[in-house]
C-alpha cells in the first residue's frame, strides 16, 4: 500500500514562495502518476496540478498555471510543487495523492487514490 507524506506548507506573505514535498513510501514510484489538490476551508477540494509517471506529461489548474511548478525525484520517491508569488487565494490545506492510470493526466479527485494527510499553506496579505 502506497503512502503519500506531504511537508512543506507554511504561513508566508503575498508575493512569497513555497515549495512543498510529498513522500511516496511502499510502491514502486516511477510507476506512480502524481497530483496536487488543494482544500480551503468552506470549499471543495480542487485540482492544482498533476505529473505523469515519466514526467512528460504535466497539467495545471489555470488559476496556477504559470505560478506554481510540478516536478518529481524518482530517486527520491518525492514529488515536489513549487509554488511563486502566492496570494491569499492559495491558502488551502494541499495534498497529494496517486493517479489510478500512471501514464494519463486528471483533474478529477475520483482518479486518484492513498491520499497524503495534507500540509497547510497560509498567505497573509
Amino acid at each position: 500500500q502506497v503512502q503519500m507524506v506531504e511537508s512543506g506548507g507554511g504561513l508566508v506573505q503575498a508575493g512569497d514562495s513555497l515549495r512543498l514535498s510529498c513522500a511516496a513510501s511502499g510502491g514502486t514510484f516511477s510507476t506512480l502518476g502524481l497530483g496536487w489538490f488543494r482544500q480551503a476551508p468552506g470549499k471543495e477540494r480542487e485540482f492544482v496540478a498533476c505529473i505523469t509517471r515519466s514526467g512528460s506529461r504535466v497539467l495545471y489548474a489555470d488559476s496556477v498555471k504559470g505560478r506554481f511548478t510540478i516536478s518529481r525525484d524518482n530517486n527520491k520517491s518525492t514529488v515536489y510543487l513549487q509554488m511563486n508569488n502566492l496570494t491569499p487565494d492559495d491558502a488551502a490545506t494541499y495534498y497529494c495523492a496517486v493517479n489510478r492510470i500512471g501514464w494519463a493526466v486528471s483533474r478529477s479527485a475520483v482518479e486518484y487514490t492513498n491520499w497524503g494527510q495534507g500540509t497547510q499553506v497560509t498567505v497573509s496579505s
